[in-house]
């Protein structure tokens, strides 16, 4: 009772499963929880961008707007891209729905393990960022990053199991006022170069570029492409938009799609105009802010609503990896109590076990962005193209209007975003992407074993080709019942058990010869109509001698079905189980896997205080 009563102070009441249509949100919701992910990128992929290129040499850097430009030009290929997808597939599902369909079972798993990937470093890069974002302001925090971001994760995962519409409300706000932040810094900081307050740095445009290795170009690029993270999440959840989803999804596509690119663009360039270095111990965001606006409260403000977007990014997978392991557990790729709806018509176990993992990693990389950072874009951009692959596959078998050009744009992402996956993987394989590159395939090897486990136990349980009976018979069935003693708890249970088959059998443990011969003279005066065995224990265990007995009855009585019924006494308060004997949670586990056994208990409900 205490537990259900705190559950629901924090989760709140259950919702009807006909609130479904309730729940579902708004195109400017819609747009505060699916597009957190990609627009927060704008707060980190301009860092990413010159972290490698400032390495080389500060001149370097000049590269950043080109570097930033081809990858504008890979935003909007994408776009148009996964509004067709929209189209096409209205339900959702994204890239392991459009692959699965139109390349083939693998290649939709494939992609449903890099999406699944992508998901949760988006939760553990997005708050490791935001926290950093914190500490840069406040320097005191910066040793406390893994406790701060898994408070963080845990607050989150909470608003998210409370339903999709109260966590999108909740979450809205902050996204608008990182916007409007964020416009703010590029006009303010446009401005002051424009009217000549603040001297360029560097020009917009070099004349010249300098000479620099080109794997250094791409490395450059690959770290940048983390920008593009999170596009696919709104073609991923067209169910959870209004009526017309597919019209709401579109437009909120490009609206994000446009405020995404123009505000990394514009952040990418003042970075560039004011000489904007990477350094330990403050983002380039933050660097980028403090010298646009000063020591003046929007410094601030700039910083609290980047770190709440960051934070909120890791909102959007909230919302995408329950959905999409919800798809992979109905198809039987996944345990299948990840495909259920909780009391809140959300996947609350898809919601708990992303919090878990993302947990583990903002652990395991002590909460660093940069050791993140490597493991990120490799996921998704493979994802980018087996989507785009499926598409071109879609519309050479449709053919629908139109599809010639259709197919045009699908053949180009496809090939840029298949480009994109190659370098990303060369230039970041050593720093940490050979993790994401072996783990694709491990899971797409689970995922069929889970596949192979379902299929087997569905033909083992099925009754396909079995002769319906003309009549059920009962089976012939022993009763076994292990006591420790005599109390009002076994006379309730041998009574039971009498109930429900005529083969009744109790035993005892004999640990200590006293009680063993006080047990025989108690059994004579409450039981003695029921046999009775006492079974040696030289090495006091229990059930061990249990399980033997059990075997030798099998094989005198021949039963069909043998049950184990096991008395318990339950206390009036919770926390005085734990004071007491666990040995019937020993017994069941010791008897789950044996065959043809069934074990219950018989609980005795105490009423002390």
């Amino acid at each position: 009772m205490t537990f259900s009563k705190v559950k629901r102070f924090l989760v709140g009441e259950p919702l009807s499963s006909h609130m479904v249509e309730e729940e579902r949100i708004s195109k400017l919701k819609a747009l505060a929880v699916l597009s957190s992910d990609a627009l927060s990128s704008v707060a980190y992929a301009t860092e990413e961008i010159l972290i490698p290129l400032a390495a080389f040499a500060a001149a370097a850097v000049a590269w950043s707007m080109p570097i930033a430009l081809g990858i504008g030009v890979l935003l909007v290929i994408l776009t148009v891209s996964y509004r067709q997808i929209i189209d096409a597939y209205p339900n959702g599902g994204g890239a392991y729905i459009v692959a699965k369909e139109n390349l083939g079972t693998y290649y939709g798993l494939i992609a449903g393990a890099a999406l699944l990937i992508d998901y949760i470093l988006t939760v553990s890069v997005s708050v490791a960022s935001g926290v950093e974002n914190i500490a840069s302001a406040f320097p005191i925090l910066l040793p406390h990053k893994e406790a701060l971001g898994t408070l963080i994760i845990l607050v989150i995962a909470l608003f998210n199991l409370r339903g999709l519409r109260e966590s999108a409300s909740i979450f809205a706000l902050p996204t608008y006022i990182f916007i409007f932040s964020l416009l703010t810094l590029i006009v303010v900081g446009t401005w002051r170069v424009v009217t000549g307050e603040v001297p360029p740095a560097a020009p917009i445009i070099h004349e010249v570029y300098p000479a620099v290795p080109l794997f250094l170009i791409l490395r450059a690029f690959s770290s940048g492409c983390a920008a593009l993270t999170g596009i696919e999440a709104i073609s991923n959840g067209i169910s959870l938009f209004r009526a017309p989803s597919t019209r709401n999804a579109k437009i909120t596509m490009a609206w994000m799609a446009g405020i995404l690119g123009s505000f990394f663009l514009g952040v990418t360039l003042l970075a560039h105009v004011y000489g904007i270095m990477p350094h330990h111990g403050e983002t380039a965001i933050s660097n980028l802010a403090r010298t646009v606006f000063g020591g003046t409260a929007m410094y601030y403000v700039m910083q609290v609503a980047t770190a709440m977007i960051l934070i909120l990014a890791a909102n959007t997978s909230y919302a995408g990896f329950p959905r999409l392991a919800s798809l992979l557990a109905k198809d039987r790729y996944l345990p299948r109590q990840l495909a259920s709806l909780g009391d809140r018509l959300v996947f609350s176990n898809g919601i708990a076990g992303l919090s878990f993992v993302a947990i583990g990693l903002i652990i395991l990389f002590k909460g660093e962005t940069h050791r993140l950072i490597p493991l990120y874009a490799v996921g998704v951009f493979l994802s980018f193209t087996l989507s785009q692959a499926g598409m071109v596959a879609h519309h050479l078998r449709e053919r629908a209007p139109g599809w010639l050009r259709s197919l045009s744009v699908n053949f180009l992402g496809t090939v840029v975003t298949f480009i994109a996956v190659m370098v990303i993987g060369y230039t970041k394989f050593a720093t940490g992407a050979w993790m994401v590159v072996l783990l694709i395939p491990l899971m797409v090897f689970i995922f069929t074993r889970i596949h192979s486990h379902y299929l087997g136990v569905g033909k083992e349980l099925s009754l396909l080709g079995v002769t319906p009976p003309g009549k059920l018979e009962p089976i012939k069935h022993t009763v076994i019942v292990p006591i420790s003693g005599i109390h009002r708890g076994v006379i309730d249970a041998l009574r039971y058990a009498l109930s429900i088959s005529s083969d009744v059998r109790a035993c005892y443990i004999a640990i200590d010869p006293e009680a063993t011969e006080r047990m025989k003279v108690e059994w004579q005066k409450w039981a003695r109509e029921i046999p009775f065995v006492v079974l040696k224990s030289p090495y006091r265990s229990v059930v061990r001698p249990l399980l033997q007995y059990i075997d030798d009855v099998e094989q005198t009585t021949h039963a069909d079905m043998m049950t184990v019924l096991i008395p318990e006494f339950v206390t009036a308060k919770w926390r005085h189980q734990i004071l007491h004997n666990q040995t019937a949670f020993l017994i069941r586990t010791a008897l789950m896997f044996r065959p043809r056994k069934v074990v219950t208990s018989v609980r005795y409900h105490l009423r002390e205080t």
